[in-house]
């Protein structure tokens, strides 16, 4: 199938699935769940059809900065949708769908100098495999953050909020939260000890900046973990020290390779 057709249809699905969760929420009509997850499952199987085409070039992969980014948008529906079986994240749809929507956008529109792995080379792969995951992660955990942020403050100002009405009890926010940070924190420690292992120079001048943001940025989150335990540390404190561990991620991943890419057209 045609890469523009993959897309159109990708972009038409995530539409409908993004248009659905809104009306949904705020309660213009009456969502089927089980309509909702097949309409999610066909976006992300265009998606993937996609991915795949952009991704695998003359036997390599490519992870430009487009591309990886349509990697991890795809996991971050793909693990929105298993997650949706079982726990109340169907508010983080409305984040997900746009964001997975954007990337395929601009993956389509944008050219940047690809970065190729060769399929053979596991150790490299295994380290980057690790880190978009736990990027997708700490993306879900960004926007459960901003959510438990923003229903904080409603409860304090405004208790009948469509936000407060729609969103599961704050409790439940709190441990979803938490479990995302604590699965994204156990694969950002894999990555790095991956990358340690299989790079063979972790500090070297293109990779410092990516390696020195990411250890701080699990500082911050391990901090924030800790702080849970001993301080009992939840909602606005929580979603901050979220938020600013995954703003430093995000610099540390995208903006060394924007850097690399977009300013110096080099693979990064």
């Amino acid at each position: 199938m045609g890469t523009l057709i993959l897309a159109v249809t990708t972009l038409l699905l995530y539409s409908i699935g993004t248009a659905l969760q809104a009306l949904g929420f705020r309660g213009r009509i009456e969502i089927n769940r089980h309509v909702v997850a097949v309409i999610g499952a066909l976006g992300l199987v265009a998606h993937g059809l996609l991915l795949w085409q952009t991704l695998f070039v003359d036997g390599a992969l490519n992870l430009g900065f487009f591309q990886s980014s349509l990697l991890i948008s795809w996991l971050v529906v793909a693990i929105l949708l298993v997650m949706n079986h079982a726990k109340p994240v169907a508010s983080l749809f409305l984040g997900a769908y746009p964001l997975a929507g954007l990337t395929v956008v601009f993956a389509l529109l944008t050219h940047t100098p690809p970065r190729f792995i060769q399929r053979d080379d596991w150790g490299i792969l295994s380290h980057i495999a690790l880190s978009v995951t736990a990027y997708s992660l700490f993306t879900l955990a960004a926007g459960q953050a901003l959510l438990l942020y923003f229903q904080n403050r409603q409860l304090k100002h405004n208790y009948n909020s469509p936000l407060v009405r729609n969103l599961p009890p704050l409790q439940t926010m709190e441990s979803l939260l938490f479990e995302l940070l604590w699965a994204g924190v156990i694969l950002l420690v894999l990555a790095i000890v991956t990358g340690a292992v299989f790079v063979s120079d972790l500090f070297a001048q293109d990779l410092a900046h990516k390696t020195v943001f990411s250890l701080i940025s699990l500082a911050v989150f391990a901090s924030l973990l800790i702080g849970r335990q001993t301080q009992g540390w939840r909602g606005i404190t929580a979603s901050r020290w979220t938020l600013a561990g995954c703003i430093l991620l995000m610099l540390a991943y995208y903006g060394s390779k924007f850097v690399l890419e977009l300013v110096f057209h080099r693979a990064g």
